[in-house]
């Protein structure tokens, strides 16, 4: 990828946005989604809107980060409340979860898109995504959710590098995901899980990890950090702290994935009915 290239695919962006008119921008604050709202900002301006989900399945925080995203771009933004929880099937977990949640998700912003008048919803899906299991990615065509960074052929590398250029502070943020993801499927999700998924997923980046995942094994958390981390969590200060602040949210058993972090690891039990790219 050239820098040549690069310019040409974010003139390609802002000429594919400036064609939608006006816009409601899911923004969940991470990189995608950040590159997403600056560029239609620079084209739509008071078009847009940056809309973010919060609920029992979101971290907080990312929901705080995408407000400040859009306060500091000058971007309209609105928090969305949605219980998935609420959402029939979504609780049992199953292989297409993802599927349930965006169509839940999408729709309630289509809802919000039609009554501010606003032409089109667009997701941050990009070029990278369709090779891996993204059940929400249907959802987003048979609702019509547009997904301008993908249409423009920006992978995720040309997604952190246009951010860079364009001084974003989201370039190097790690890869997020909702809570719900830290849970084996068929395994029921509940307030419960997800309360100690938060918490322990904070106290492990408040050690200085910036990519964490705790995956929610009944009383096992299975810790998944960058694989150049993990000498220094198993190291035996930051275990011993790690060990007994896990066990005061709840978890028994405290366990570190050699393999480090990877995308979709939960994925990895699905057979070739739910193809994955890695």
């Amino acid at each position: 990828m050239t820098t040549d290239e690069l310019i040409a695919k974010h003139e390609r962006l802002r000429g594919l946005i400036d064609g939608y008119g006006s816009l409601l921008a899911a923004c969940s604050g991470g990189v995608d989604s950040a590159l997403l709202v600056k560029v239609a900002h620079e084209v739509l301006g008071d078009r847009l809107l940056a809309g973010t989900a919060v609920g029992p399945i979101y971290p907080e925080r990312e929901a705080a980060e995408a407000e400040a995203l859009a306060a500091a771009l000058g971007v309209r933004h609105l928090r969305v409340e949605v219980d998935m929880l609420a959402v029939e099937g979504f609780s049992e977990n199953p292989p297409e979860r993802c599927y349930l949640c965006k169509r839940a998700l999408y729709g309630r912003l289509l809802e919000i898109a039609g009554a501010e008048g606003l032409a089109h919803v667009a997701d941050g899906a990009h070029a990278d995504d369709p090779g891996e299991h993204r059940p929400g990615l249907k959802a987003a065509r048979e609702l019509g959710v547009v997904s301008p960074l993908m249409e423009t052929g920006l992978t995720k590398a040309e997604v952190r590098a246009l951010s860079k250029r364009l001084g974003l502070p989201t370039s190097d943020l790690p890869s997020g995901a909702c809570l719900a993801s830290r849970i084996p499927y068929g395994e029921a999700i509940t307030p419960a899980k997800l309360r100690m998924i938060d918490a322990a997923e904070e106290f492990v980046k408040g050690l200085g990890f910036a990519q964490v995942r705790v995956r929610h094994h009944g009383e096992v958390a299975r810790i998944e950090v960058a694989p150049d981390e993990i000498e220094r969590l198993a190291s035996k200060p930051v275990r011993e702290q790690v060990v007994r602040g896990l066990g005061e949210i709840g978890y028994h058993y405290v366990t570190l994935d050699c393999r480090g972090y990877r995308s979709g690891s939960m994925d990895e039990v699905l057979g070739d009915a739910h193809p994955r790219a890695r």
